[in-house]
């Protein structure tokens, strides 16, 4: 027996939908179908058509991957169910996108959402059902530079992801955990099953949303944020506030998360920034709402005060509703 037999039978090959082609969606299901998974991609718009004509590029840190043909449709229902539903839109469209994915759920397909944000779980739960949706994050520095073409810059593309907080303790789709994690990894990528999701998804979004708010207020890169006071102390500021907001929803946070927050902003690219200030400067649709947004709401919610966030999201709403597709 051949080599490549061999690893055909050792697979456990998954049926994958990939809900959004764009940043995260494109290296994620790039990497999956890589390694012999069963991908198909949900796009629209020009995404759909370059996927269709010429398939996907992802030039990556982690090397370079041409795929000339792609499996790709804009109609989930036309693909009936599968495995996993890997849902990399951008936050702000899960709502009105959710109730689409049915036909791609059974009772042991796991749905895991990715995109920043602390909301989107629950909002696929209310439309798929509990027992289908898992919590999940992504982490890499990746962005599409046109339809169909991603570029890869830094962190081999991390996935962390488990069962909801609240969830029911059992569901048929758990059994999907460990082999997409197989799957993963062995597609190139870093799975990780953290015992508590809800601190997990906290900390990213602890990481992610102040110096993205900020970054994009000030219209400058990390190294540039990062090291003027004045903008460094905002950002210290904004830190604060996450926290309580989240320490009010009843996250437990590590007692070093702002230490690790802060280690993590000083060794980011001098030159890079975050997707939410990339999409607010070129006015492109963001995940303002979900992040910035998100803050201020769920602050008042509970009686947690945001002055800081008040202020970036005053500032910030006029360039967000600018945005057009």
């Amino acid at each position: 027996m051949s080599n490549t037999d061999t690893a055909a039978r050792q697979l456990d090959r998954l049926r994958v939908a990939v809900v959004g082609a764009g940043a995260i969606g494109g290296v994620l299901g790039a990497r999956l179908q890589q390694a012999g998974h069963d991908v198909t991609f949900i796009a629209r718009g020009a995404t759909l058509a370059a996927l269709k004509t010429r398939g996907l590029v992802l030039e990556s840190v982690d090397g370079n991957l041409t795929l000339p043909s792609v499996q790709v449709t804009a109609d989930p229902s036309t693909l009936g169910v599968v495995d996993i539903v890997l849902v990399c839109v951008k936050a702000t469209q899960i709502a009105s996108l959710a109730p689409s994915l049915r036909p791609l759920v059974g009772p042991s397909t796991a749905v895991i959402p990715v995109q920043n944000g602390v909301e989107a779980s629950g909002l696929l739960a209310a439309a798929l059902g509990e027992g289908n949706v898992l919590e999940g994050l992504g982490r890499v520095l990746v962005e599409q530079v046109d339809p169909g073409h991603i570029l890869h810059t830094a962190v081999t593309p991390i996935v962390e992801f488990g069962r909801r907080a609240g969830a029911p303790v059992q569901s048929a789709a758990y059994v999907q955990i460990d082999r997409f994690a197989a799957a993963l990894r062995g597609a190139g990528l870093v799975a990780i099953l953290p015992d508590d999701m809800g601190v997990a998804l906290w900390e990213k979004f602890l990481f992610i949303e102040p110096i993205g708010a900020v970054g994009a207020a000030a219209r400058v890169p990390f190294g540039i944020v990062r090291s003027v006071p004045e903008s460094r102390a905002l950002i210290d500021a904004a830190l604060h506030e996450v926290r309580k907001v989240g320490q009010a929803v009843g996250v437990a946070w590590p007692a070093d998360s702002m230490v690790r927050v802060w280690a993590r902003y000083d060794s980011l690219p001098p030159d890079g920034s975050t997707s939410l200030q990339r999409d607010l400067m070129a006015e492109r649709p963001s995940e303002f709402d979900a992040q910035t947004g998100a803050v201020v709401r769920i602050g008042r919610a509970h009686g947690v005060p945001t002055p800081v966030h008040d202020v970036l999201y005053a500032v910030l709403l006029p360039t967000a509703q600018r945005a057009t597709y």
